[in-house]
């Protein structure tokens, strides 16, 4: 089943008839897929809204500490986003391999019931990270291998639409709460587990696990085993190579929200409205911005967002406090993600055959997790080291640097066609 976007066009596998436009559909399970990341996002987000504050405030602990959290948050799920992959191409099983990981991040939300110290947090976060880490790469397989190729882009944008609703929901959550209870994070946690468990259900009783008939094998054959070479296309290489150069210079967000917390001194409990209006300008743009890397190319609306998270960098970074810095800053960042999130996945899965796909996926994923790691961490010892004006100032001249590179690097690697 497709749902149209578009009253126009055929269904799929359907040509369109001379001077009809090209069908622009996107699948019933991108749809459902898209829910379950709305529900688990409320969860998550919720708590990646208040993390930052509790962390540094509630806690007391220091931004060394804090960067290390966040590198925990933002790259510890490059540990297992191959395998995730792999399991997913080599089993036909890409719907329950993706609800393990759910189910293991929900699980880590009890966990945030208990800790209290630096430990228990590191373990329940690589613990929620690693469910993460273990769900994507199968659920975008299933998007890929549900979506027509020449709306990839679309249907990633409509699933990261849907996803990116459940991320302003979520932190408005966390607001409410804390501005009705200033003390409850541990309410906030509770909810968080209660969505958490929502979507795995959502996900186990909706979503069908299915894939096309041209990715099984033939009846009694078996998957062959992963081998590195079956990511040899150079187009796929020079993808890691741009995600990796770009990714050891992208922060957390929560290092930029305490930059702009810090700058202009509001309210604890408004903090969480800094990702409300990230995932707000997100949501607006994810579709547009698909359908833009779609007809004109995915590799280049990829490097041209960071042109954004720059801008963000730069807005975080003038010594000009007051609302307006504040709105592009947010503004810029949902800009960002619009541009790059889904188009990662949907360049990897476009530089790799069909059997590998997930792995693709997976690899591309896991090179920015690894190098998120790094930079957040990174940018705690520097914030520690310089201040939060210069450290900042230091990674937006890192990022300038960098972006021209990223471009060269991946020019004339896709075209302009975008077919998988």
């Amino acid at each position: 089943m497709y749902i149209s976007f578009s009253d126009r066009g055929s269904a799929q596998g359907t040509a369109s008839p001379p001077g009809r436009p090209v069908a622009t559909r996107v699948s019933s399970v991108v749809i459902a897929l898209g829910i379950v990341s709305l529900v688990t996002d409320v969860s998550s987000e919720s708590v990646s809204a208040i993390l930052p504050l509790y962390i540094t405030g509630v806690l007391g602990l220091s931004t060394v500490a804090y960067g290390f959290l966040d590198g925990i948050y933002q790259g510890v799920s490059a540990i297992v986003r191959i395998a995730g992959g792999w399991a997913a191409d080599r089993g036909d099983q890409p719907k329950w391999i993706a609800f393990f990981g759910y189910g293991l991040s929900a699980l880590a939300r009890t966990g945030l019931l208990f800790a209290t110290g630096f430990t228990s947090l590191v373990a329940v976060i690589a613990v929620d990270r690693l469910g993460k880490g273990v769900r994507t790469a199968p659920r975008d397989a299933l998007i890929t291998a549900s979506s027509l190729p020449e709306n990839l882009g679309r249907s990633f944008g409509v699933h990261r639409m849907l996803d990116t609703v459940g991320a302003a929901v979520g932190p408005l959550l966390a607001f409410a709460i804390l501005f009705a209870i200033p003390d409850g994070y541990d309410t906030v946690f509770v909810v968080s587990l209660a969505f958490a468990i929502v979507g795995v259900f959502v996900l186990g009783l909706v979503v069908p696990n299915t894939r096309p008939s041209a990715e099984r094998a033939a009846p009694g054959t078996s998957r062959a085993s992963f081998r590195w070479a079956q990511l040899r296309d150079p187009r796929l290489r020079r993808l890691l190579l741009t995600a990796g150069l770009l990714g050891i210079v992208t922060i957390g967000d929560g290092f930029i929200y305490l930059v702009l917390q810090s700058r202009d001194a509001f309210a604890a409990a408004w903090f969480p409205l800094l990702y409300v209006g990230t995932n707000v300008v997100f949501l607006l743009l994810a579709i547009p911005l698909g359908k833009l890397a779609d007809r004109f190319g995915r590799a280049g609306v990829f490097v041209c967002g960071h042109l954004a998270l720059l801008a963000a960098y730069a807005s975080a970074a003038v010594p000009v406090a007051g609302l307006p810095t504040t709105i592009l800053c947010l503004i810029a960042l949902g800009v960002f993600y619009a541009s790059t999130d889904g188009i990662l996945a949907a360049l990897a899965a476009q530089s790799t055959s069909e059997a590998s796909r997930a792995t693709a996926i997976a690899s591309a994923q896991t090179v920015v997790a690894a190098t998120r790691l790094i930079a957040s961490t990174g940018f705690g010892v520097l914030w520690f080291a310089v201040g939060r004006g210069d450290a900042m100032l230091i990674i937006a001249g890192a990022l300038a640097l960098l972006i021209p590179l990223a471009a060269l690097v991946l020019r004339g690697a896709f075209d302009r066609t975008q077919t998988t």
